[in-house]
């Protein structure tokens, strides 16, 4: 690991501070994007909108949907170990179950264009660049249309650019509605 990739380098925040993987923000467009400038000194994207796009690309992620790009050697070993018959013996946890219906539901929400865009830039880490290459976009587009898809992935997972107050604020209290605590002061120290 280079002096500049360990620079770019940064613990991934988790409950369990002994399994924190690293992540590089320098392979990640969103965090590229999300670290670069306007001319009026704003984030290329909103900070909800990076929080979404990395959610989602954690749920991808962990939902197992990256292509396999090496040998499967699962199926290698004792008679016992071997499995036949539809699904191979794949058993896929419910966790794993959860994030592929939250990516589904995402991407119905979202639609095919969007959605298409999203798994290109957030999950298989493609630069807009080479996307607006592919899909034969004029230069510059893919910023535009890469905040439109992020826009609506925060919506869809309620992500808001700013915290809202109001009624949904206010504390609540499990007593009934005559229920009001007394304080008495603390009793006199004996001198």
């Amino acid at each position: 690991m280079t002096a500049a990739s360990r620079s770019t380098c940064r613990k991934a925040p988790s409950a369990r501070p002994a399994e924190t993987p690293q992540i590089n923000a320098a392979e990640s467009p969103l965090a590229w994007l999300f670290s670069r400038r306007d001319k009026d000194g704003a984030p290329l994207i909103a900070a909800h909108e990076f929080a979404a796009g990395e959610r989602f690309r954690s749920d991808y992620t962990f939902a197992a949907l990256m292509p396999r790009t090496t040998m499967n050697w699962s199926t290698i070993g004792g008679r016992a170990e071997r499995r036949s018959g539809a699904g191979g013996g794949a058993v896929l946890s419910d966790a794993v179950l959860d994030a592929r219906a939250r990516v589904d539901a995402a991407l119905t929400a979202l639609g095919p264009d969007f959605g298409n865009l999203l798994i290109d830039v957030c999950c298989h880490l493609r630069g807009l660049v080479e996307v607006e290459r592919d899909k034969a976009w004029p230069q510059r587009s893919g910023k535009v249309v890469l905040r439109l898809a992020l826009a609506a992935l925060a919506r869809h997972y309620g992500l808001d650019p700013e915290a809202r107050g109001g009624a949904r604020s206010l504390s609540r209290q499990w007593g009934s509605p005559d229920f009001r605590p007394t304080l008495t002061p603390p009793p006199p120290l004996p001198s």
